[in-house]
């Protein structure tokens, strides 16, 4: 199964994943600290329980209290979202996908980062060569 934090997840799912893959793993209480004001403890247990039936997270006891984790890693989890957002916005155009992030960055990258993309888009015509 394809992981996507944001692809088929409810705006609260999504703000939950988004914590427990800053943390690695939590528990509810853990969770609850970083979300928005108002949010019942309640609402969060339920949510982590649909994201475990839904795949996305699993968990054990820890004494007391139930710890959540995150089925996949963080770099997965980007991997998926970024493909989703190539598919869904850039279909067969992701050079226009890459301008788009670098004008939407432009005056904050650093001279290191600007070399580094220079770098891969040097290794990227050496290999469309080979």
């Amino acid at each position: 199964m394809s992981l996507s934090p944001h692809t088929h997840l409810s705006r609260r799912e999504s703000q939950i994943m988004d914590i427990l893959f800053r943390l690695n793993e939590a528990s509810v209480a853990e969770v609850l600290q970083r979300m928005p004001e108002g949010t019942s403890y309640d609402s969060v247990r339920v949510t982590l329980g649909i994201l475990k039936k839904k795949g996305y997270v699993r968990n054990w006891r820890d004494g007391k209290r139930y710890i959540y984790a995150p089925v996949t890693s963080p770099a997965k989890a980007e991997r998926s979202a970024l493909h989703h957002v190539l598919k869904t916005f850039f279909p067969g155009a992701p050079s226009r996908a890459i301008v788009t992030l670098i004008d939407l960055s432009a005056g904050r990258l650093s001279d290191d980062e600007l070399d580094a993309i220079a770098d891969s888009v040097k290794k990227a015509r050496q290999s469309d060569r080979s």
